[in-house]
């Protein structure tokens, strides 16, 4: 899978080399290029922005610029879909990830100062996405998020293709509480069922616990999810004993 970001600041991008999206670059299952919308400016001191008309504070990128990078980027593949990171965008979630790495070439633009200018939206921008209901300083950080995301749904870039399932979101639920050694820490001991060898008990066990959780800590993610009977059955159970 082929990835183009569209940066004033490729050098942020280092934090990728590292663990599974850095694995990933390495064995050549996703393609990593950066690319400065400076080198595609028309101005003689490689300037990309501009004051805003109408005033106002800070400045805006400028459209061209941003434009001709894109071209070059789909220069190859012409159907590469081209993304703007900004807060006004749909927020990004595990089902629009999973849809999202269907392409084989996506293609991050970056926003950086006040915004960019709207005009490079209608003809060049495919989707707008979010990461959350805040505001950052520029986009680098929500494309980064969503390589990582994307990139962990590729086939071979995890060494146990069923944590991937596993993750929390995946169906629709937050993760079930996960333990390792030692058997009792500070007095706190693994429950018994996970150290039980049924492993019909701790899928039931851990399906349960997804449940609760979830509706302890994310109501609202179960209000968008169908709960099947014998889901309803653990739950009320989980909530009964809490």
């Amino acid at each position: 899978m082929n990835f183009d970001v569209i940066t004033l600041f490729p050098e942020m991008f280092a934090a990728l080399n590292y663990g599974v999206v850095g694995r990933a670059i390495n064995n050549n299952i996703i393609n990593l290029r950066l690319v400065n919308p400076r080198d595609y400016s028309a101005d003689k001191n490689r300037r990309v922005d501009e004051r805003p008309y109408g005033g106002g504070p800070g400045m805006v990128m400028m459209a061209e610029p941003l434009m001709v990078a894109i071209k070059a980027a789909k220069k190859d593949n012409p159907a590469a879909k081209a993304i703007l990171l900004t807060p006004q965008g749909k927020l990004l979630t595990q089902k629009s990830v999973k849809s999202l790495v269907k392409n084989k070439h996506l293609i991050l633009v970056v926003g950086r100062y006040e915004g960019i200018d709207e005009r490079l939206l209608s003809e060049n921008i495919d989707e707008e996405l979010s990461i959350g209901d805040y505001v950052l300083s520029g986009g680098e950080l929500a494309a980064m998020v969503l390589i990582d995301a994307a990139t962990r749904l590729l086939p071979n870039v995890l060494g146990d293709e069923d944590s991937a399932i596993q993750d929390s979101f995946e169906d629709g639920l937050l993760d079930c509480p996960h333990y390792t050694r030692p058997e009792n820490f500070n007095g706190q001991k693994v429950p018994d069922v996970l150290l039980s060898g049924n492993h019909k008990k701790i899928s039931k066990w851990r399906l349960q616990q997804k449940l609760g959780r979830t509706f302890l800590r994310r109501p609202d993610l179960l209000e968008k999810r169908k709960l099947t009977v014998s889901e309803q059955s653990l739950l009320t159970e989980f909530l009964s004993e809490q």
